[in-house]
């Protein structure tokens, strides 16, 4: 079973219905995926997913209050971490590695602050720690792109999360042509509101103040592409400086969805970092 065919799944806890996803092997510690902003249970990249999964076991859920979650979506990434903690434990799961991808690095950071036990390593892409250069700004980077996606009939994210290159441009098309490889059972739509309060929390964790993030020792993989635009890659070379157990990959010629243009690369390095 591969990402396109996997049924979707739900539990509850925090009393909030969460839907899932889940697949790959049961006999290895699950692989927690932990979303963008907008983001449904329908833009993880399938690649990346089943790549992991041929492995190991992946577990992907949505927030509250989006896709096909009920509840009302949060407007704070604490909210988020505590609901994932919620649904991990609901689970019956003892320990996860995390993978966040850009607000999903966000909640998967306050996870491992708040419950350094759940977790026992964590993969950081396209995104950067509370008070981070730029985070508070990503509304008034990100809204120019999402009008020019409307009027050019573009999915924002050829815009978003590619560089403007021919490299980008190929590697946005084959993503967001890899995310329509689902047709039966697809998730509901992010609605707008759920939209703009997950906006809302972005910029409260741009504007928070810093962590202290030696206090996170667990095995920390950061990626990002090396020109992003949305949450700028200054952000994860700082994630990587002040994380006690980091390291750092940047990929050339890339945005915001480095790991998705070259998601082969990816899949080949966080294997080799899960299993080390």
């Amino acid at each position: 079973m591969t990402w396109k065919d996997v049924p979707t799944r739900s539990i509850d806890a925090a009393g909030t219905r969460f839907v899932y996803r889940q697949l790959g092997t049961v006999a290895d510690v699950p692989v927690i995926m932990l979303n963008h902003w907008g983001a449904t249970l329908d833009n993880f990249d399938p690649r990346i997913v089943d790549g992991l999964a041929a492995s190991r076991p992946v577990i992907a859920v949505n927030y509250r209050g989006v896709g096909a979650s009920g509840g009302k979506a949060p407007l704070t990434v604490a909210e988020m971490a505590e609901d994932a903690i919620a649904f991990i434990r609901a689970l019956g799961l003892r320990q996860v590695d995390l993978l966040g991808f850009s607000l999903g690095g966000f909640v998967a950071q306050e996870i491992v602050l708040k419950e350094p036990g759940l977790v026992r390593k964590v993969i950081l892409t396209g995104t950067g720690p509370a008070g981070g250069e730029g985070i508070s700004r990503v509304g008034p980077v990100s809204w120019p792109l999402i009008i020019r996606g409307m009027l050019t009939f573009r999915d924002p994210k050829f815009y978003l999360f590619f560089t403007s290159t021919a490299n980008g441009r190929r590697a946005a098309k084959a993503f967001l042509e890899r995310l329509k490889e689902r047709k039966a059972g697809r998730d509901k739509p992010i609605t707008m509101a759920a939209f703009l309060r997950q906006l809302k929390a972005i910029k409260a964790w741009g504007m928070q103040a810093r962590q202290d993030l030696s206090a996170i020792l667990k095995p920390v993989l950061v990626a990002n592409g090396d020109q992003d635009k949305m949450v700028p890659s200054s952000n994860s070379i700082d994630l990587a400086r002040r994380l006690p157990n980091a390291e750092l990959v940047l990929y050339e010629d890339a945005g915001h969805g480095g790991i998705f243009q070259y998601h082969e690369a990816f899949v080949r390095k966080a294997l080799e970092f899960l299993t080390r």
